[in-house]
């Protein structure tokens, strides 16, 4: 998924001739809290509603104030991985987009973006999610798929996280069942340390449930 493929077709980009209360109009229906300003084609940066309320007379249009206006963007053709990394880095609530030649293509909202990266992390589709611990030298990504596909599983999606300062890594992985039982057992076999598990319709604690009644059972025996 590509910038380009992001672009909102209706958040407007202000004209140096609009006021700050149009801006802050703009931001308040769009629920944002930045707008480009452009001049024809070109980029001439973001504003904030930080940057309108501190204006003397909002009223008046912004080409009529002095302002320190900051220029983040991405090309058309960069990955949403990137689009996200300047949004979350830089705190925005959308992402100017331009071409090839710095040409105004449209933006990005903050919205849109967690809407894709729900698709693209497989969130709607049905199904468990498992969190394991491991050294960074030990992960294998191989290895788990076959650990996975091996109990008739698939991938829905996975990524891995690094808390700062470890050398231990996170990899939560979205699973196209519900039930995490055999797959789990398999991960305790190879030695991998489940941090965390989350199933539908309580799998997990119907599990938990049956093996203490097979145990209770076992002990009455």
């Amino acid at each position: 998924m590509l910038a380009k493929d992001l672009i909102s077709d209706v958040v407007p980009a202000l004209r140096t001739s609009d006021s700050g209360l149009k801006a802050l109009s703009y931001m308040d229906i769009f629920r944002i809290s930045h707008l480009p300003i452009v001049n024809n084609t070109e980029f001439l940066g973001l504003i904030s509603d930080k940057d309108i309320y501190d204006l003397n007379m909002a009223e008046e249009p912004i080409g009529n104030h002095t302002l320190s206006l900051t220029r983040p963007y991405v090309v058309f053709n960069q990955h949403i991985y990137e689009v996200i990394l300047l949004a979350a880095k830089l705190e925005l609530t959308l992402i100017p987009v331009l071409d090839e030649r710095n040409n105004y293509l449209g933006v990005i909202t903050q919205i849109d973006l967690l809407k894709q990266f729900a698709e693209l992390a497989s969130v709607k589709q049905p199904g468990a999610i498992i969190v394991i611990e491991l050294n960074s030298n030990d992960y294998s990504l191989s290895q788990i798929a076959q650990i996975i596909e091996g109990n008739d599983a698939k991938i829905l999606s996975i990524y891995v996280s690094s808390p700062c300062d470890s050398t231990k890594l996170d990899v939560t992985i979205k699973i196209n069942r519900n039930d995490l039982s055999s797959i789990m057992q398999t991960f305790n076999r190879y030695n991998y340390l489940i941090k965390a598990s989350y199933m539908e319709n309580d799998s997990l604690s119907n599990l938990l449930d049956d093996r203490y009644e097979m145990f209770m059972r076992y002990l009455s025996v």
